[in-house]
């Protein structure tokens, strides 16, 4: 009985958490669809420069081919009636057409640009939690010591250090300066995506100040957080008990570093959800063919499609990693799921 009470808990704990996001979303959506409205200017005037002049030799096309697009991207209906079509297709996963790109469709343009930014970003993540865990771990263990010291003020210096401002210091210094790396892009000129060792050995080169600019920044949190969690664990009951049994240093490190481990696992998620939102500008700084990239475009052609269709993905992605975080912690803490009343 005992059982299925617990399950029917997380029930509805977990339905409560789905309510809420889907309004959350809603609201979400309503305030994507505003903002880019809000910038001012003619979201088909670049799009009309460039067909002025495809037609410059018949002008009396052009403004067809105006009222073709206004009928298209229905921006000469009231605000309402552009809302409403906008959630009808959002909802569907449909995001329309881009202006600056026309024909091509955003979940086209989504398509091509989110594997780019994931193969950035999950490595980055992963690399920074393994390496920053291990670290903070060892900080904790070696508590007073010189090196917990330096990894304090190394790990509270450099985890405050938004991506986009040290991607670019390492562009400036490795780049500029030194000229270890190209500045920007994916590969150099001529050389296409495949699996050829040329290829992946030219994108490696390219990848790995966008690689660092995120691992650094990631590596130094992760480490703060372990070695809070090691601190506290090692001042549990259990491994003083362990310690006055005479157990093995490196017994004692293990457990306690295990034992850490949970709430890192969790936040890993949450962080793999936000570190999207932190990329988008790094992107842009290396010229990264991703997510960041097509929305900076985006913004400067005032292509309403793509801002949208890019913003609605990353805030999903971000829910999505809330979600997942709920559901665990509720697996794991029966306070949560029974709202702090007692399990």
């Amino acid at each position: 009985m005992a059982r299925l009470s617990i399950d029917r808990s997380v029930v509805i704990y977990l339905i409560r958490k789905i309510v809420l996001l889907i309004v959350t979303y809603f609201i979400a959506v309503t305030i994507v669809f505003i903002l880019p409205r809000l910038i001012p200017g003619n979201p088909l005037a670049m799009k009309m420069q460039q067909i002025i002049q495809q037609y410059i030799y018949n002008p009396a096309l052009v403004p067809q081919v105006y009222k073709e697009l206004l009928n298209i991207f229905q921006f000469d209906k009231p605000w309402y009636v552009q809302y409403v079509t906008f959630l009808s297709m959002a909802f569907r996963g449909d995001f329309g057409i881009s202006t600056d790109m026309f024909p091509l469709k955003v979940t086209d343009i989504i398509a091509m640009a989110l594997p780019w930014t994931l193969a950035l970003v999950v490595p980055a993540i992963l690399a920074s939690w393994f390496v920053g865990n291990i670290i903070g771990a060892y900080a904790g263990y070696k508590r007073g010591s010189l090196s917990e010291k330096v990894i304090v003020g190394y790990s509270l210096i450099v985890s405050r250090i938004p991506y986009y401002w040290l991607a670019m210091l390492l562009l400036f210094a490795f780049a500029f300066q030194l000229r270890i790396f190209p500045v920007g892009g994916i590969t150099s000129a001529g050389i296409r995506p495949s699996l050829s060792i040329q290829f992946i050995v030219d994108y490696l080169w390219h990848y790995t100040l966008p690689f660092l600019s995120i691992f650094i920044v990631e590596s130094a949190g992760w480490m703060g957080s372990m070695r809070i969690l090691v601190g506290s664990e090692l001042g549990s009951d259990y491994i003083l008990y362990a310690d006055s049994l005479g157990t093995k240093d490196r017994v004692i490190f293990r457990y306690a570093y295990r034992n850490s481990l949970l709430p890192q696992v969790t936040g890993l998620a949450l962080s793999l959800g936000f570190s999207i939102t932190g990329v988008l500008v790094t992107e842009t700084v290396f010229n990264y063919p991703g997510l960041g990239y097509f929305l900076s475009r985006a913004i400067g052609s005032l292509d309403y499609p793509v801002i949208q269709g890019i913003f609605l993905i990353v805030i999903a992605t971000v829910f999505m990693a809330n979600f997942i975080v709920d559901f665990i912690y509720a697996l794991i803490d029966p306070r949560i799921r029974l709202g702090g009343r007692g399990v």
